[in-house]
């Protein structure tokens, strides 16, 4: 968590890669519409981290709990960095591999749907819009016709720059949409 803002709340995701058919792919879930927050939206399995839980111990909880998947503690390929939310968290990427998972099983309370999207789809140039509200970019990705806002718009971004193309981009300062900001 960051030292200058202790309100916010501790968070975990897991950028869990998978790989079917030799095909890489990142697990995306659509949350379910009963929620009361972030409703229906696009998302990474994850969540907030348990009193004494490390962020990696919270997104290998998440992926298990989400859509049961329970790769070890050794599958953990490293963190990407953290991302404060409008919504009052700091949220902590944890890279994953789960090599073929086979059929994933949602939890349907949590999770709609979950997808194994292949990394050339979302390895694309993201867009980027203003809105009167901030100075800083909303960023969104294209998917399954649809977009995917920040905050997940912005950790797969800085993955696929990272591991794609090897770049480092940060991506902190990017924005989301106002409707996230609850």
């Amino acid at each position: 968590m960051t030292p200058d803002r202790p309100e916010l709340k501790a968070a975990a995701v897991a950028v869990c890669v998978t790989c079917t058919g030799g095909v890489p792919a990142l697990l995306i879930t659509r949350r379910a519409a009963r929620l009361r927050s972030h409703a229906g939206q696009w998302a990474l399995p994850g969540g907030r981290l348990d009193p004494g839980e490390t962020a990696v111990e919270g997104a290998l909880r998440e992926l298990d709990e989400e859509v049961g998947l329970r790769p070890a503690p050794e599958a953990v390929l490293g963190l990407l960095d953290d991302y404060v939310t409008r919504s009052g968290y700091v949220m902590t990427p944890v890279v994953v591999w789960a090599g073929d998972v086979g059929r994933l099983e949602p939890a349907e309370a949590e999770v709609a749907a979950a997808y194994e999207v292949p990394l050339a789809d979302l390895d694309v140039e993201p867009q980027f819009l203003s809105i009167p509200e901030s100075d800083a970019p909303v960023i969104r990705l294209p998917l399954l016709g649809g977009w995917v806002h920040a905050p997940t718009a912005a950790v797969v971004h800085q993955f696929c720059q990272v591991v794609c193309r090897g770049l480092a981009t940060r991506v902190a300062h990017l924005e989301q949409p106002v409707f996230a900001w609850r």
